[in-house]
């Protein structure tokens, strides 16, 4: 591979960005087919149940696609889902060589697209920008690998570390700029997960706005006791409401409002968080954003399943009364610490933006 490889494996990632919003739970994908030079045809997916991005950029290349050689982002589905293996589409058009960002982390494809294509006679290639790719479907990813979809806490506090008064006060600590910026974490997300303490306290809706064109996320809110009163405002369709209680008449009333309800107990009387992102994954959820107080931060944290955090940190001081952005109980030894490692640091607006990872410190 050479040069010219990476410069048509960077515009086919630059057109998978195009579905950041729309695929799931199908990864983003951008395909470019290049003959002589030039691109003969382009292409993206848009949306799950639609062609592929391989498809488009085939119909885009018409008879110029014998010949070519097609560069995409995440390697050739091998199998029939919602539509045709776009191995078996390539191979028809007759294209010499297929370059592929990644191998398809799906089991259903995992290496048998290349496999297709190489026992077809066309040269593969495999891996390069490997690390852009994987980052662009860093969900689909986790959720294929390890069966839990890619969670994200969203905090936003003040530059000492307080989210909200202590008298709960919390509007607004970051500015609109910050705010609008959240939209679109929320819109490239699958689902966004609270906890019921946020309902009660802003009755939010926790849906995308001012953006156009984008698929609502699946609303979950994790509420034990099933306190979630009927006439809150984020009930309707496409909201997921996890508990510990069987109590049958509130479940009643909440799938009345268009909610489902499911039950799955852990300790305590507690939801079982861990079953909960399972539920999740298996129900096709990428990314999860998580948008909640100190309790529900601290508790996801102490399991280990928060993968990554977005921190908007506004230029105030809320003094040590104040509360804080996870609730980890007192910490005795510093190996009990969460280490973060920084991906991201900007300003938005009058605020900083700092997405860090979680890590495993050695």
């Amino acid at each position: 591979m050479n040069a010219a490889d990476s410069q048509w494996m960077a515009l086919a990632l630059r057109l998978a960005e195009r579905g950041l919003y729309t695929t799931s739970p199908n990864p983003r994908v951008g395909c470019v087919l290049v003959k002589g030079g030039k691109v003969v045809g382009e292409g993206w997916h848009e949306r799950a149940g639609e062609p592929h991005a391989e498809v488009h950029a085939l119909r885009a290349a018409g008879k110029d696609a014998r010949g070519a050689t097609a560069y995409v982002t995440l390697e050739p589905c091998s199998h029939h889902g919602r539509t045709p293996p776009c191995a078996d589409a390539l191979i028809a058009a007759g294209v010499k060589r297929v370059v592929a960002a990644m191998q398809d982390p799906n089991p259903l494809v995992a290496g048998q697209g290349m496999q297709k294509l190489a026992a077809a006679g066309i040269a593969t290639d495999c891996g390069l920008m490997e690390a852009d790719a994987r980052e662009l479907n860093i969900g689909f990813v986790t959720r294929m690998e390890c069966g839990m979809p890619w969670v994200r806490s969203k905090i936003a506090s003040s530059l000492d570390g307080h989210t909200a008064l202590n008298n709960g006060v919390s509007k607004w600590i970051t500015g609109e700029a910050a705010r609008r910026d959240v939209q679109h974490w929320r819109a490239r997300s699958c689902a966004i997960l609270t906890g019921i303490g946020t309902v009660l306290a802003d009755d939010p809706q926790l849906n995308v706005r001012g953006l156009d064109g984008v698929r609502q996320p699946l609303r979950v809110i994790l509420d034990s006791r099933l306190r979630l009163p009927p006439a809150a405002r984020i009930l309707g369709s496409g909201v997921l409401v996890y508990t510990a209680s069987a109590d049958e008449s509130k479940r009643a009333a909440l799938q009345q409002k268009g909610a489902e309800v499911i039950q799955l107990q852990g300790a305590n009387g507690q939801v079982d968080l861990p079953a909960v992102m399972s539920d999740l994954a298996q129900r096709g959820c990428n990314e999860v954003l998580v948008e909640s107080g100190r309790m529900l931060n601290g508790a996801l944290l102490k399991t280990g399943l928060v993968d990554e955090l977005v921190l908007y940190l506004a230029p105030q001081l809320l003094g040590d009364a104040a509360r804080g952005m996870a609730d980890l109980g007192e910490l005795t030894q510093l190996q009990q610490r969460v280490n973060l490692q920084w991906q991201d640091v900007r300003q938005v607006g009058g605020d900083l933006r700092i997405v860090a990872r979680i890590t495993k410190e050695d």
